[in-house]
């Protein structure tokens, strides 16, 4: 398939290109560039694509696009609460619009990544289900709701929209973040020698590996069109359903001579969710997340080594909100977050 792939400069885009291009697909970017220089490592080899916002999406970077896969986004919780208005003008607005832009131009397929952040504080014992009330709590999983929404009512016989809640993600990308929970609690040990874990350690988060996310849409791409046309999956694995103080201990196990610290500052987070992901292993058949929590700690351990990361570097290169008050304060984006010159 053509495929546009936006957010392809992202974390979890830098991942998916090389698995889709792998699987055969033509692949083109678009991104608006804001977190292109978050690398840890060798330089990634991006697709063919364009540096643009979101917001700035025309007709023309539709035609002739078989698929999209829409990442691009304002993907941070306090970057959300702190600019409410932006997450809601981008993820949500702007996802709706290039949405009706692929319809018009005849796009078959859009696989929109959504979140199991819309559950929000779904509380119990019982694993959450895709059929589940949505319950979020930060203007981030509201956006994502909302696009949810817009979405099923523009799918039809020709454009089937396919919202993909994915859990929260972890490991190792060229891009890195380290603003998300596990890569920030080995980055944490690693550099000071403590898990570092700010809550109370009790709410559950299910979890899965940025190689895993790319992996399921990559199978929803060419997923028979019954299977998968206007429905929500989950994406992770039950096996990384986890409670926070659960997380930290796997990584203080692969972090040799740290300790777990939990000093429960900020109290209790009403985000707590287990989560069942039958529904897309149903739907496409044979596909299976294959990385744990605890393989991740160690791949994201090797990588922070083997690449010399740094304290300034984990604080502000590669800290979502860091970079964006960074640009902000030097220039090179405006009020709205749009690129300069």
């Amino acid at each position: 398939m053509r495929v546009l792939l936006t957010g392809h400069q992202g974390y979890l885009g830098t991942v998916m290109a090389p698995v889709l291009a792998a699987a055969g697909h033509e692949v083109t970017g678009l991104d608006a560039g804001l977190f292109a220089d978050c690398v840890l490592g060798p330089a990634p080899m991006d697709p063919p694509g364009r540096q643009m916002d979101l917001r700035d999406t025309t007709a023309k970077e539709l035609a002739g696009v078989d698929a999209v896969i829409h990442l691009a986004a304002l993907s941070n919780d306090p970057l959300g609460s702190l600019a409410p208005e932006l997450t809601y003008d981008i993820n949500h607005h702007a996802s709706v619009r290039l949405a009706k832009l692929a319809r018009e131009e005849g796009v078959r397929r859009f696989l929109y990544a959504s979140t199991c952040s819309v559950y929000g504080a779904a509380g119990g014992d019982e694993l959450v289900t895709e059929d589940a009330p949505l319950r979020p709590v930060t203007p981030y999983a509201e956006s994502k709701v909302r696009v949810e929404d817009e979405l099923h009512a523009l799918a039809d016989g020709d454009f089937s929209p396919v919202y993909m809640r994915n859990a929260t993600a972890f490991g190792y990308s060229p891009r890195l973040r380290a603003d998300i929970v596990l890569n920030n609690l080995v980055g944490h040990a690693l550099l000071s020698g403590e898990v570092l874990v700010l809550s109370d350690g009790t709410p559950w988060r299910p979890l899965v590996h940025a190689a895993d996310i790319a992996r399921a849409f990559a199978a929803a791409l060419t997923a028979p069109r019954e299977a998968v046309h206007d429905r929500a999956f989950n994406i992770g694995s039950e096996i990384n359903n986890v409670t926070v103080a659960e997380i930290a201990g796997q990584v203080a196990e692969a972090v040799s001579g740290s300790r777990v610290v939990i000093t429960g500052e900020t109290g209790a987070d009403p985000r707590s969710y287990r989560v069942d992901f039958s529904r897309f292993r149903a739907a496409v058949p044979g596909f299976a997340c294959e990385w744990t929590v605890k393989q991740g700690a160690l791949e994201l351990a090797d990588a922070y080594r083997k690449y010399g990361l740094t304290r300034e570097d984990f604080e502000r290169r590669f800290t979502r909100l860091a970079v964006l008050r960074a640009a902000s304060e030097a220039g090179t984006v405006d009020d709205t977050l749009r690129r300069r010159g």
